[in-house]
């Protein structure tokens, strides 16, 4: 009898330690890869780790779509934005002219991969060609004559890609970065030609062309408290006279300087407010905060650690906004090719910003990212 019981206490302990064991494997574990380190599931892309909160998207040129990078993009991305070849000088070289074979390529690696694909950009005052702004004469152009020709740029792309692209960044960086300037628009040669009166037209225009697409007006610094309300006083304007913009991009060129967990949290619920998608549309995060940041440059520990520690803040709040956040695109691939690199300090040649390195593989702040 003494046996038996001694049997039974045995049993029930090990029992009870067994029981206590699974519960701390998977207490923490919420719709990311883990609570506790070292439990992240290395098998599953940054895209999965997100399915329940939002897609998540990288830019790409066409070169990116083949060789490791390619598998990298499917594995961890399930959104397309094309790096530059959908920008108006790109895609329509000359006023007769489109050259559609690098933006259809990534429309084909999206398909062939089950990715949604948002188009970029659709005007802008850059990377425009300068026939849009001449006349044959090569004199300015008239209001009439680049009214035309941006109607005609937009209405051709946006039906090309009509059912393929699901949003298009229809308004790119026309907000000026000036607090005291007399306009709140950035003097671009559309506003030198149109006036002010082109850019409610551009969003008719693209609507007309697509009816399902999402269309965002897309900017950086809207963090930056000046240009967060010129941005919000335009955009208010344009939904009070029923036009149609649908979402904003927060472009997110940041740093490891910043911007503050507040500022961030502070734009994405006063776009939101406006009933607005928000979109993170070109993240990265670069070791340098300026041109002047030249104390101990390089991929140091402590800079690596200022990069974890931020990218790790952005996520959080990115997730805890999933009710307004509807996507988030990094601008690149990895820190094998950025944008940023020689942007920052003159003896600097990369600003390593993104979640993997120059090897594809992914960096610690990954790992943070994916841990919740």
């Amino acid at each position: 009898m003494k046996t038996n019981l001694i049997k039974c206490r045995t049993l029930t302990f090990f029992v009870s330690v067994s029981i206590a064991a699974l519960v701390l494997s998977t207490s923490g574990c919420g719709k990311g890869g883990g609570g506790l380190a070292g439990e992240v599931d290395s098998t599953k892309g940054l895209k999965d780790f997100y399915k329940q909160y939002f897609p998540i998207g990288v830019a790409v040129a066409p070169n990116n779509l083949e060789g490791d990078e390619a598998e990298l993009i499917k594995k961890h991305f399930n959104s397309l934005t094309a790096e530059n070849v959908m920008k108006p000088a790109l895609i329509h070289p000359e006023e007769n002219r489109y050259d559609w074979a690098n933006a259809d390529k990534i429309i084909e690696f999206a398909e062939a991969n089950g990715m949604k694909v948002r188009g970029h950009t659709l005007c802008w005052h850059s990377q425009t060609g300068q026939w849009m702004f001449v006349d044959a004469e090569g004199n300015p152009a008239s209001k009439e004559l680049a009214l035309q020709r941006l109607k005609d740029h937009i209405t051709t792309v946006v039906s090309r890609y009509k059912g393929k692209i699901y949003a298009w960044d229809v308004l790119n960086e026309v907000i000026t970065d000036s607090d005291t300037a007399a306009s709140i628009y950035r003097q671009t040669p559309w506003l030198k030609i149109c006036g002010e009166e082109y850019i409610p037209k551009i969003f008719q225009w693209a609507h007309e062309a697509d009816p399902q697409a999402i269309l965002y007006y897309n900017d950086y610094n809207t963090e930056n408290p000046g240009k967060r309300e010129r941005i919000y006083k335009m955009l208010k304007k344009l939904l009070d006279d029923g036009i149609p913009v649908h979402g904003v991009g927060l472009q997110g060129h940041w740093n490891i300087g910043g911007p503050a967990e507040a500022a961030i949290r502070e734009s994405i619920e006063k776009f939101a407010s406006l009933g607005l998608d928000v979109q993170i549309t070109e993240l990265d995060v670069s070791i340098y905060t300026s041109r002047n940041d030249t104390i101990n440059i390089g991929f140091t520990p402590e800079r690596e650690q200022k990069q974890i520690d931020f990218y790790k803040m952005a996520f959080k709040v990115f997730r805890e906004k999933k009710d307004n956040i509807t996507g988030v695109t990094f601008w690149n691939v990895s820190d094998r090719r950025s944008w940023l690199d020689r942007r920052g300090p003159a003896a600097a040649t990369k600003a390593y910003p993104l979640l993997f390195d120059t090897e594809l593989k992914p960096k610690k702040a990954f790992w943070e990212v994916v841990k919740f």
